[in-house]
């Protein structure tokens, strides 16, 4: 059974319930010429309206958007919730002034029947097992509707013990001979529950107005943003938003992702977002809006992506923030057989197109140099020259972060040789006494054998 079915299953047994008291005591009442009973039936068909108005309310907002009411029919429910509040209010108006009459102004006679106690014990039944159904709907689906509904019974009961409880006093003032002491208890309890429900009542009011009036649900906008934040890949929380429409949740979560994550990876954040959303607040309507976020390592990707989209290669990227000031300092790669003016002209476009898509830039310092060739004939020349092999092994020797190596390689590429060997570090290095140490083994190479053009250290744990 889905959701939609077993509220409209629920709204309709509550019209049944309605209807079968209504029935009930109209019988009675006339068999038994009791006004009383009479006036209980008048009121059990106030239920029956309001239960009937829960039924629509249920049936209309379960509708899919349509292009007039592209957020649904949910506030029907809240419409029907103000509605049942109204008519509670009407009916404890009605009560106390009865009561008021009753007590000091007029003497109204009540006999305490078989038949009176046997309507009002069967309704008591009825009443409490509808209620408990309709509650526990309301809760299940967040239903205002069901809610208003079930509190229009549960006065009922309350209306209903104070019935039962007339009839008692006055069986006992009959009983007694003290009819005029015990005669005013049941307008003295009807004031009591009508104060009761008016408090009731009013509490429900303020709830559905708020969801009339979009306010959020206190605490939810809060635990939203708590849970967005651990989300991975979400750098900043801007602004949550929280509505309800009858029992659906509407939220509106932006959030700051780091400016060069790819297009892929942001929405992948994004869903991940909604997901943390619905796991607060369950079958939610989530809608995330991504904004770019800055920060040092930001620029620093940022300004590989620029270069990447303009189709050129850039290394040793530096940035210095000073402030909301930005300094910019890289090496540009241009073909070899450019001219100055040429090579000039695209460092140039790159930091136009910088200085456009990074706030804060107020320098940018351009190293252009040729694009080394990277691919050439060669042939492996390890065994004929062991003299290189050699200088290799004697550069490693005293470097103590260097636990072994291995795979020493000599290409020969014309008139110069490029060497590759493979050393073994702790795991716990770090990366940049690595890159270091590797450096240094490259500069003693080239500096024992001058035609070695370049050496490779692979690092290995």
């Amino acid at each position: 059974m889905t959701v939609q079915q077993e509220k409209r299953l629920v709204a309709a047994t509550s019209v049944s319930v309605a209807a079968s008291l209504v029935v009930l005591k109209l019988i009675v009442g006339l068999a038994t010429g009791s006004l009383g009973i009479l006036a209980e039936a008048a009121h059990s068909g106030l239920d029956l309206v309001a239960a009937f108005v829960t039924f629509l309310a249920v049936n209309l907002s379960s509708r899919p958007p349509d292009k007039e009411h592209q957020y649904g029919h949910g506030k029907i429910e809240n419409l029907s919730a103000s509605f049942e509040t109204l008519l509670l209010l009407v009916t404890c108006v009605w009560i106390i002034y009865e009561a008021i009459q009753r007590l000091f102004f007029k003497s109204v006679e009540i006999e305490p029947s078989v038949w009176a106690f046997g309507v009002m014990g069967v309704s008591l039944v009825a009443l409490v097992w509808i209620s408990r159904l309709l509650y526990a709907a309301a809760q299940k689906h967040q239903s205002q509707a069901l809610e208003a509904d079930a509190l229009h019974f549960k006065t009922d009961i309350w209306s209903t013990i104070v019935v039962i409880l007339g009839l008692t006093f006055v069986l006992i003032g009959k009983l007694s001979g003290r009819e005029e002491m015990f005669g005013k208890a049941d307008a003295i309890a009807a004031l009591v529950v009508a104060m009761i429900v008016v408090y009731v009542s009013l509490q429900l009011g303020r709830r559905t107005i708020d969801a009339l009036l979009d306010t959020a649900p206190p605490g939810l906008g809060a635990a939203i943003e708590e849970k967005v934040q651990r989300v991975p890949g979400v750098e900043h929380v801007d602004a949550v938003r929280v509505r309800r429409s009858g029992p659906e949740t509407f939220a509106d979560v932006t959030i700051s992702v780091a400016r060069s994550l790819p297009l892929e990876e942001a929405h992948e954040v994004a869903v991940a977002v909604e997901d943390a959303v619905r796991g607060v607040a369950p079958q939610s309507d989530v809608m995330v809006h991504t904004d770019p976020h800055d920060d040092v390592e930001d620029v620093l990707q940022e300004v590989r992506l620029i270069a990447r989209r303009m189709r050129l290669d850039v290394h040793n990227v530096s940035v210095q923030k000073s402030g909301e000031r930005i300094h910019i300092a890289l090496d540009l790669e241009v073909k070899p057989d450019l001219s100055l003016g040429e090579a000039h002209a695209l460092a140039s476009n790159l930091e136009k197109r910088l200085r456009e898509e990074i706030a804060g830039v107020v320098r940018i310092d351009t190293h252009i140099e040729p694009r080394p060739q990277t691919v050439t004939t060669g042939r492996d020349v390890t065994t004929q020259r062991p003299e290189i092999v050699a200088a290799v092994r004697e550069a490693i020797g005293d470097l103590t972060l260097i636990a072994g190596y291995h795979n020493i390689t000599v290409l020969q590429s014309d008139d110069h040789y490029d060497v590759s060997v493979h050393c073994t570090f702790d795991r716990s290095t770090p990366i940049r006494a690595v890159h270091q140490v590797s450096d240094l083994v490259s500069q003693r190479v080239r500096q024992a054998v001058p035609s070695v053009n370049r050496v490779t250290v692979h690092p290995e744990p």
